[in-house]
């Protein structure tokens, strides 16, 4: 059994419920770690990053294998490298690979060859901006974006997987090579296989590529009903 580490933010209800899910049976068992969160806004973002490697040291007390830092806005609002920087500072406590949400989204897009993508958010404004610069520093032109401009991150989370459907659905463009729906704390996992079928595209969001970059990072090769990011 491999120990997949998982920091979230503390307002985040979904991470914990689709990786448990779709691991269940499998050779990894998950432990999750909790980093103050109530609004995403730029300021509330920052301010929880603050307390990543505390929320590090807690799972270094677990002996993790890996761990993913799983918040997409929160590591992407200072643009290109923020991932990177992130990562330094959880590997500097726990000297295991680290996944950082952002950096596995572009790492999954280029991986299916998008290079034109749809953007679908929970976000306002603000957010939105920063994640298509950060995109775009990536060399991924996001091309549509569509958002619900939520910043209390219970209501994001009270969101369903049909509700991120509807919303992939809006900001599909038939230029696009592929559509993100952005956010950790937006359930996804039952529509994604589903979308691609009706899309006729790939469709990644946050939580396919955290858990995707999260099994490479453990060397594991694990089946999932979670489309094309799974199958190559």
């Amino acid at each position: 059994m491999q120990r997949l580490g998982v920091i979230i933010p503390s307002s985040n209800t979904t991470v914990e419920k689709e990786f448990s899910d779709i691991l269940h049976g499998t050779k990894v068992s998950l432990h999750f770690a909790r980093i103050p969160l109530s609004n995403v806004t730029i300021d509330g973002l920052l301010s929880m990053e603050k307390q990543t490697e505390s929320a590090a040291q807690l799972l270094k007390d677990a002996n993790v294998d890996a761990v993913a830092f799983a918040c997409t806005s929160g590591s992407l609002i200072k643009g290109k490298n923020h991932d990177l920087l992130i990562a330094k500072k959880i590997f500097k406590v726990l000297n295991c690979p680290v996944v950082i949400t952002s950096g596995a989204a572009v790492d999954a897009l280029k991986k299916i060859r998008a290079h034109k993508i749809s953007l679908a958010t929970p976000y306002i404004e603000e957010i939105n901006k920063k994640e298509q610069e950060f995109f775009a520093q990536n060399e991924l032109e996001v091309i549509m974006t569509e958002s619900l401009s939520l910043t209390d991150n219970l209501e994001i989370g009270r969101l369903t997987p049909t509700d991120a459907a509807a919303l992939a659905i809006k900001a599909n463009s038939s230029l696009a090579d592929a559509v993100f729906i952005s956010c950790t704390n937006f359930a996804t996992f039952d529509e994604v296989s589903k979308l691609e079928t009706q899309l006729k595209k790939p469709v990644i969001s946050s939580n396919s590529a955290t858990l995707w970059a999260s099994l490479n990072a453990l060397q594991l090769k694990i089946h999932l009903p979670l489309g094309k990011l799974f199958e190559i």
